[in-house]
């Protein structure tokens, strides 16, 4: 017999809850579980999976609301026959901005699709959605098509002769991107992080020099547990958040396809701003100010030599902190759509096996993404709050600005 693994386990936990989904908004489920899947398999790192979601599930959005045109579009002026296959339009989009980002899956998306569209009846209406779809994916896929050109040049800060490390930074390339929602990518540059002889500076980088530890002796088991669960990052910490909410609401395809594309561009532009943000301001790491504590001249931040965080520092500058900014930013969008109370939400995660967190409010959903990057020795607490604020303000200008309902 042969072993489930443990992704395997994930996307049957998935299905079963999409399937209890109304049967329109499955569709919308359906490909971003598919988009899961491929960003799960090839390791996409978060901003790169956030891209992909956006271009799909706007994409999908613009083709459905071309045809019951309920809500403004997003860049694109489509319209077609209302007899046109909501359902097709839906897929053939998802399909064709899949198979543009990742052509060696043609094979299981094309059959992915097939299965789609065998469901709905062949005819006139089923061939202009197909036309459709296609077209809100090439239009979308074209407006992206720069983000990411040009040569990572990324110069390491240094001094003659001095050693630096030499495994490549991450997410350099994505400060560059165009963003959906903002006029540019420092539209919420912060403030720049606090001077290493302030309050501010003291009181944070010792608290995380206490607590993030790997050795820490203050640390709670459930400040261990909360800090490992939320290693992983990207959108697989934030789909079933939006999946449950829609779930919950029982929405037909059009609304179902206009949250995703509202979190999703949330989220993309979450990432363009705090990348910006991180190699503009290049802050060191808590690795590096704890055992260098000495050089901050600061005689309220003892130097520790051997420190080292809970979990591996990720390779890109330190303010602010990108999880945190996503979190937010979804969450936000989220709230702004249904309020922060919208019944219990849950989320397992594979780099804390077996724990499930639970939440009733989103913003307590957004608050433990912050406080677990203290605890795990990432973050310094400004710069979780600068993260939750810039997400903040994603999603609110998002929400207010995008996809907005026509007037009567």
């Amino acid at each position: 017999m042969r072993k489930t693994s443990g992704f395997g386990l994930w996307w049957l936990g998935w299905l079963a809850l999409a399937l209890a989904a109304p049967a329109n908004a499955d569709i919308v489920m359906d490909w971003n579980g598919r988009a899961d899947a491929i960003a799960a398999d090839k390791r996409l790192p978060p901003p790169m999976q956030a891209r992909a979601q956006a271009l799909m599930h706007v994409s999908m959005f613009e083709a459905i609301n071309a045809i019951d045109r309920r809500y403004r579009p997003y860049r694109l002026e489509l319209i077609a026959d209302r007899n046109t296959s909501r359902e097709a339009a839906a897929s053939s989009a998802a399909h064709a901005v899949l198979v543009a980002l990742y052509p060696d899956q043609a094979s299981s998306l094309d059959a992915q699709l097939a299965a789609e569209l065998g469901r709905v009846a062949e005819g006139p209406a089923k061939e202009r959605a197909l036309i459709l779809g296609r077209k809100a994916a090439a239009d979308l896929l074209a407006l992206h098509a720069a983000d990411g050109e040009g040569a990572d040049d990324y110069r390491p800060f240094t001094q003659p002769g001095v050693y630096v490390p030499t495994q490549p930074v991450a997410g350099y390339l994505v400060r560059s991107f165009k963003p959906w929602v903002m006029t540019n990518a420092s539209q919420f540059l912060p403030p720049p992080p606090p001077a290493l002889a302030s309050e501010t500076w003291t009181r944070d980088v010792n608290e995380i020099r206490q607590v993030g530890a790997l050795n820490s002796s203050i640390r709670t088991p459930e400040q261990t547990t909360v800090g490992k669960f939320w290693f992983l990052t990207g959108a697989r910490t934030y789909n079933p958040i939006v999946r449950q909410v829609v779930m919950a609401k029982q929405m037909d395809l059009l609304d179902c396809a206009r949250v995703y594309a509202l979190t999703s561009m949330a989220a993309a532009d979450s990432f363009i701003a705090v990348f910006d943000a991180k190699y503009r301001y290049n802050f060191w790491r808590p690795v590096t100010a704890i055992r260098n504590a000495d050089l901050s001249q600061n005689p309220a931040t003892p130097r520790d030599a051997t420190w080292q965080p809970m979990g591996e520092t990720p390779m890109h500058p330190e303010y602010p902190c990108a999880h945190c900014i996503s979190a937010s930013a979804v969450a936000t969008t989220l709230r702004a759509l249904f309020g922060d109370d919208v019944g219990e939400i849950t989320l397992t995660s594979s780099t804390a096996p077996g724990v499930t967190r639970r939440w009733i409010r989103l913003s307590d959903y957004a608050d433990e993404v912050s406080n677990a990057r203290v605890w795990s020795g990432f973050h310094y607490r400004f710069s979780t709050e600068a993260g939750k604020d810039m997400g903040r303000k994603i999603g609110e200008l998002t929400v207010a600005t995008q996809l907005r309902p026509r007037k009567p």
